[in-house]
Protein backbone atom coordinates (compact mmCIF):
# COMPACT_ATOMS: atom_id res chain seq x y z
CA UNK A 1 0.00 0.00 0.00
CA UNK A 2 1.48 3.62 -0.50
CA UNK A 3 2.91 5.22 2.30
CA UNK A 4 1.40 8.77 3.53
CA UNK A 5 4.16 11.21 5.00
CA UNK A 6 3.58 14.89 5.27
CA UNK A 7 6.77 16.19 6.15
CA UNK A 8 9.91 14.53 6.27
CA UNK A 9 12.78 13.90 8.90
CA UNK A 10 15.87 12.96 8.35
CA UNK A 11 18.20 13.23 11.16
CA UNK A 12 22.22 13.78 10.58
CA UNK A 13 21.57 15.54 6.78
CA UNK A 14 21.34 19.28 5.99
CA UNK A 15 17.81 20.14 4.90
CA UNK A 16 18.26 22.72 2.43
CA UNK A 17 14.54 23.46 1.63
CA UNK A 18 11.38 22.48 2.10
CA UNK A 19 9.09 23.61 -0.79
CA UNK A 20 5.28 22.74 -1.12
CA UNK A 21 5.72 19.66 -2.29
CA UNK A 22 9.42 18.43 -1.88
CA UNK A 23 11.84 18.17 0.57
CA UNK A 24 15.60 18.95 -0.23
CA UNK A 25 18.56 17.27 1.60
CA UNK A 26 22.25 17.77 0.96
CA UNK A 27 24.71 14.96 0.53
CA UNK A 28 28.22 14.22 -0.09
CA UNK A 29 29.98 13.86 -3.52
CA UNK A 30 27.98 16.98 -5.64
CA UNK A 31 24.37 15.02 -4.69
CA UNK A 32 21.09 15.65 -2.99
CA UNK A 33 18.16 13.68 -1.72
CA UNK A 34 14.98 15.11 -2.89
CA UNK A 35 11.96 13.51 -0.80
CA UNK A 36 8.33 14.49 -2.72
CA UNK A 37 6.25 14.57 0.27
CA UNK A 38 2.07 13.88 0.08
CA UNK A 39 1.76 17.88 1.10
CA UNK A 40 -1.04 19.33 -1.46
CA UNK A 41 -1.14 23.19 -2.44
CA UNK A 42 -3.77 24.84 -4.03
CA UNK A 43 -3.74 28.72 -4.10
CA UNK A 44 -0.40 28.75 -3.38
CA UNK A 45 -1.32 27.73 0.19
CA UNK A 46 -0.16 24.36 1.38
CA UNK A 47 -2.92 22.25 2.81
CA UNK A 48 -3.18 20.65 6.44
CA UNK A 49 -4.25 17.34 5.09
CA UNK A 50 -1.75 14.99 2.98
CA UNK A 51 -2.97 13.03 0.22
CA UNK A 52 -1.65 9.29 0.77
CA UNK A 53 0.51 7.95 -1.61
CA UNK A 54 0.59 11.57 -3.87
CA UNK A 55 4.78 12.34 -3.42
CA UNK A 56 5.01 8.05 -4.42
CA UNK A 57 3.06 8.56 -7.35
CA UNK A 58 5.18 11.82 -7.89
CA UNK A 59 8.16 10.55 -8.12
CA UNK A 60 7.04 7.29 -10.24
CA UNK A 61 5.77 9.38 -12.76
CA UNK A 62 8.54 11.41 -13.13
CA UNK A 63 11.14 9.07 -12.92
CA UNK A 64 9.46 6.93 -15.50
CA UNK A 65 9.51 10.44 -17.89
CA UNK A 66 12.80 10.83 -17.42
CA UNK A 67 13.82 7.52 -18.19
CA UNK A 68 11.61 7.80 -21.43
CA UNK A 69 13.40 11.09 -22.49
CA UNK A 70 17.14 10.40 -21.47
CA UNK A 71 17.68 10.06 -25.06
CA UNK A 72 16.44 13.76 -25.91
CA UNK A 73 18.18 15.12 -22.64
CA UNK A 74 20.18 14.13 -20.22
CA UNK A 75 18.48 14.64 -16.41
CA UNK A 76 19.48 14.69 -13.02
CA UNK A 77 19.44 10.89 -11.84
CA UNK A 78 22.08 9.34 -10.88
CA UNK A 79 20.88 6.01 -10.20
CA UNK A 80 22.09 5.65 -6.24
CA UNK A 81 20.02 3.56 -3.93
CA UNK A 82 18.05 5.80 -1.81
CA UNK A 83 18.26 3.57 0.97
CA UNK A 84 21.99 3.93 1.27
CA UNK A 85 21.84 7.34 1.99
CA UNK A 86 19.43 7.74 4.81
CA UNK A 87 20.28 8.16 8.34
CA UNK A 88 20.52 5.01 10.84
CA UNK A 89 17.20 4.43 12.08
CA UNK A 90 15.33 5.58 9.21
CA UNK A 91 12.33 3.12 8.01
CA UNK A 92 13.39 3.04 4.36
CA UNK A 93 10.38 1.43 2.57
CA UNK A 94 8.83 5.22 3.86
CA UNK A 95 11.14 6.94 0.90
CA UNK A 96 11.90 3.91 -1.42
CA UNK A 97 9.42 5.09 -3.79
CA UNK A 98 9.10 8.94 -3.11
CA UNK A 99 12.88 9.72 -3.14
CA UNK A 100 15.50 10.70 -5.24
CA UNK A 101 19.37 10.61 -4.93
CA UNK A 102 20.02 13.13 -7.72
CA UNK A 103 22.87 15.54 -9.23
CA UNK A 104 23.11 18.83 -7.34
CA UNK A 105 23.22 20.85 -10.05
CA UNK A 106 22.97 24.83 -10.86
CA UNK A 107 18.93 26.40 -11.37
CA UNK A 108 18.75 27.89 -14.81
CA UNK A 109 16.40 30.67 -13.43
CA UNK A 110 13.11 30.50 -15.22
CA UNK A 111 10.32 28.01 -15.51
CA UNK A 112 10.47 26.18 -18.73
CA UNK A 113 6.81 26.17 -19.68
CA UNK A 114 5.38 24.45 -23.08
CA UNK A 115 1.65 24.64 -24.25
CA UNK A 116 -0.32 22.50 -27.16
CA UNK A 117 -3.88 23.55 -26.34
CA UNK A 118 -4.93 27.09 -25.08
CA UNK A 119 -6.12 26.96 -22.07
CA UNK A 120 -5.89 28.60 -18.08
CA UNK A 121 -3.57 31.93 -18.36
CA UNK A 122 -2.86 31.17 -21.26
CA UNK A 123 -6.74 31.24 -22.80
CA UNK A 124 -7.29 34.94 -20.95
CA UNK A 125 -3.85 36.46 -22.27
CA UNK A 126 -5.29 35.15 -25.68
CA UNK A 127 -8.53 36.80 -25.30
CA UNK A 128 -7.18 40.12 -24.34
CA UNK A 129 -4.17 40.19 -26.74
CA UNK A 130 -4.76 38.11 -29.70
CA UNK A 131 -1.56 36.38 -28.25
CA UNK A 132 -0.18 33.92 -26.06
CA UNK A 133 2.91 35.44 -23.71
CA UNK A 134 3.63 37.87 -27.02
CA UNK A 135 3.04 34.63 -29.73
CA UNK A 136 0.72 35.74 -32.20
CA UNK A 137 -1.95 33.47 -33.13
CA UNK A 138 -4.50 32.84 -35.37
CA UNK A 139 -7.77 34.98 -34.91
CA UNK A 140 -11.14 33.00 -33.76
CA UNK A 141 -9.27 30.30 -31.59
CA UNK A 142 -11.52 28.65 -28.80
CA UNK A 143 -11.08 27.80 -25.68
CA UNK A 144 -9.21 24.61 -25.19
CA UNK A 145 -7.94 24.12 -28.98
CA UNK A 146 -5.16 22.71 -30.34
CA UNK A 147 -2.12 25.37 -31.32
CA UNK A 148 -0.87 24.89 -34.76
CA UNK A 149 2.42 23.75 -33.02
CA UNK A 150 3.43 23.55 -29.49
CA UNK A 151 4.94 27.19 -28.48
CA UNK A 152 7.85 27.89 -25.79
CA UNK A 153 6.05 30.38 -22.94
CA UNK A 154 8.61 30.94 -20.24
CA UNK A 155 8.18 32.95 -16.57
CA UNK A 156 9.82 33.80 -14.19
CA UNK A 157 10.71 32.13 -10.71
CA UNK A 158 8.47 33.81 -8.67
CA UNK A 159 9.51 34.38 -5.09
CA UNK A 160 7.76 32.18 -2.24
CA UNK A 161 4.54 33.49 -1.83
CA UNK A 162 4.38 35.34 -5.28
CA UNK A 163 3.05 34.43 -8.46
CA UNK A 164 5.22 33.77 -11.80
CA UNK A 165 5.07 36.13 -14.51
CA UNK A 166 4.84 35.07 -18.25
CA UNK A 167 8.10 36.61 -20.03
CA UNK A 168 9.39 36.51 -23.76
CA UNK A 169 12.17 34.95 -25.38
CA UNK A 170 14.18 38.01 -25.34
CA UNK A 171 13.67 38.36 -21.83
CA UNK A 172 15.20 34.72 -21.37
CA UNK A 173 17.86 35.79 -23.05
CA UNK A 174 18.60 38.81 -21.49
CA UNK A 175 18.77 36.14 -18.52
CA UNK A 176 20.65 33.76 -19.22
CA UNK A 177 22.30 34.15 -22.40
CA UNK A 178 21.21 33.16 -26.05
CA UNK A 179 22.90 30.19 -26.19
CA UNK A 180 21.80 28.72 -22.62
CA UNK A 181 18.10 30.18 -23.84
CA UNK A 182 18.20 28.41 -26.90
CA UNK A 183 19.11 25.39 -25.46
CA UNK A 184 16.51 25.35 -22.93
CA UNK A 185 13.48 26.43 -25.62
CA UNK A 186 14.86 23.56 -27.95
CA UNK A 187 14.78 20.82 -25.02
CA UNK A 188 11.60 21.83 -23.73
CA UNK A 189 9.66 21.57 -26.58
CA UNK A 190 11.50 18.14 -27.62
CA UNK A 191 10.01 16.96 -24.76
CA UNK A 192 6.81 18.17 -24.89
CA UNK A 193 6.40 16.79 -28.75
CA UNK A 194 7.87 13.55 -27.52
CA UNK A 195 5.48 12.89 -24.47
CA UNK A 196 2.34 14.13 -25.95
CA UNK A 197 2.44 11.46 -28.87
CA UNK A 198 3.13 9.28 -26.31
CA UNK A 199 0.40 9.91 -23.82
CA UNK A 200 -2.18 10.13 -26.77
CA UNK A 201 -1.71 7.03 -27.67
CA UNK A 202 -2.71 6.05 -23.78
CA UNK A 203 -5.58 8.32 -24.02
CA UNK A 204 -4.75 11.38 -22.17
CA UNK A 205 -4.03 14.81 -23.57
CA UNK A 206 -1.30 16.58 -22.52
CA UNK A 207 -2.30 20.15 -23.13
CA UNK A 208 0.71 22.12 -21.22
CA UNK A 209 3.86 21.13 -18.72
CA UNK A 210 6.43 22.95 -17.58
CA UNK A 211 9.72 21.87 -16.84
CA UNK A 212 12.96 22.75 -14.60
CA UNK A 213 16.73 22.55 -15.89
CA UNK A 214 19.98 23.44 -13.92
CA UNK A 215 23.64 22.69 -15.16
CA UNK A 216 26.53 21.28 -14.09
CA UNK A 217 30.04 23.03 -13.33
CA UNK A 218 31.02 22.42 -17.24
CA UNK A 219 27.87 24.25 -18.55
CA UNK A 220 26.00 21.20 -19.43
CA UNK A 221 22.25 21.25 -19.51
CA UNK A 222 19.92 18.54 -17.73
CA UNK A 223 16.34 18.25 -16.72
CA UNK A 224 15.80 18.02 -13.48
CA UNK A 225 13.11 18.24 -10.13
CA UNK A 226 9.66 17.01 -11.34
CA UNK A 227 8.57 15.98 -15.31
CA UNK A 228 5.55 15.38 -16.46
CA UNK A 229 3.30 15.07 -13.73
CA UNK A 230 -0.39 15.79 -12.53
CA UNK A 231 1.52 19.07 -10.18
CA UNK A 232 3.37 20.52 -13.35
CA UNK A 233 1.12 19.47 -16.16
CA UNK A 234 -2.45 19.85 -17.34
CA UNK A 235 -3.31 16.14 -18.53
CA UNK A 236 -6.84 16.09 -20.31
CA UNK A 237 -9.05 12.57 -20.25
CA UNK A 238 -9.05 12.53 -24.52
CA UNK A 239 -12.16 11.18 -24.68
CA UNK A 240 -14.10 14.05 -22.42
CA UNK A 241 -11.88 16.22 -24.26
CA UNK A 242 -14.04 19.29 -26.87
CA UNK A 243 -13.24 22.75 -27.44
CA UNK A 244 -15.31 25.53 -25.76
CA UNK A 245 -14.75 24.70 -22.25
CA UNK A 246 -12.22 23.81 -19.88
CA UNK A 247 -11.70 20.16 -19.88
CA UNK A 248 -11.65 17.82 -16.76
CA UNK A 249 -8.34 17.35 -15.87
CA UNK A 250 -5.90 14.48 -13.69
CA UNK A 251 -4.68 17.24 -11.15
CA UNK A 252 -6.02 18.82 -7.86
CA UNK A 253 -9.09 20.25 -9.56
CA UNK A 254 -11.40 17.95 -7.00
CA UNK A 255 -9.25 20.38 -4.03
CA UNK A 256 -9.97 23.40 -6.04
CA UNK A 257 -13.48 22.96 -7.00
CA UNK A 258 -14.47 22.46 -3.07
CA UNK A 259 -11.92 25.42 -1.77
CA UNK A 260 -14.10 27.59 -4.05
CA UNK A 261 -17.72 26.77 -2.10
CA UNK A 262 -15.88 28.03 0.67
CA UNK A 263 -15.54 31.47 2.27
CA UNK A 264 -12.08 31.36 2.91
CA UNK A 265 -9.87 33.81 1.74
CA UNK A 266 -7.20 31.73 -0.27
CA UNK A 267 -4.36 32.64 2.87
CA UNK A 268 -2.97 30.23 4.76
CA UNK A 269 -3.90 28.45 7.14
CA UNK A 270 -5.61 26.91 4.39
CA UNK A 271 -8.77 24.57 5.58
CA UNK A 272 -9.25 20.76 6.31
CA UNK A 273 -10.74 18.49 3.74
CA UNK A 274 -13.02 16.09 3.48
CA UNK A 275 -12.50 12.55 2.96
CA UNK A 276 -14.35 12.64 -0.34
CA UNK A 277 -12.03 14.75 -1.56
CA UNK A 278 -8.72 13.21 -0.26
CA UNK A 279 -9.60 9.71 -2.11
CA UNK A 280 -10.94 11.68 -4.87
CA UNK A 281 -7.68 13.41 -5.65
CA UNK A 282 -5.94 10.49 -4.78
CA UNK A 283 -7.35 8.08 -7.44
CA UNK A 284 -7.20 11.05 -10.03
CA UNK A 285 -3.26 10.88 -9.49
CA UNK A 286 -3.36 6.85 -9.89
CA UNK A 287 -5.99 7.45 -12.81
CA UNK A 288 -2.73 9.18 -14.64
CA UNK A 289 -0.32 7.03 -12.99
CA UNK A 290 -1.49 3.91 -14.52
CA UNK A 291 -2.15 5.07 -17.82
CA UNK A 292 0.90 6.57 -18.37
CA UNK A 293 3.36 4.37 -17.30
CA UNK A 294 1.33 1.05 -16.17
CA UNK A 295 2.31 1.42 -12.33
CA UNK A 296 0.05 1.16 -9.55
CA UNK A 297 1.38 1.61 -6.12
CA UNK A 298 -1.28 -0.38 -4.04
Amino acid sequence: MPTTLLQSDLPGLELLHRGKVRDVYALPDGHLLIVATDRLSAFDVVLPDPIPGKGEMLTQISNFWFGQTAHLVPNHLTGIEVASVLPAGVDPALYAKRAVVVKRLQPVPIEAIARGYIAGSGWKDYQATGALCGIRLPAGMTQAQQLPEPIFTPSTKAPKGTHDENIGFDAVVAAIGAELAGQVRDATLAIYKFAAAYAAKRGILIADTKFEFGTDAAGKLYVMDEMLTPDSSRFWPADEYRTGISPPSYDKQFVRDYLETLDWGKTAPGPKLPRAVIDGTAAKYAEALKKLANITLD
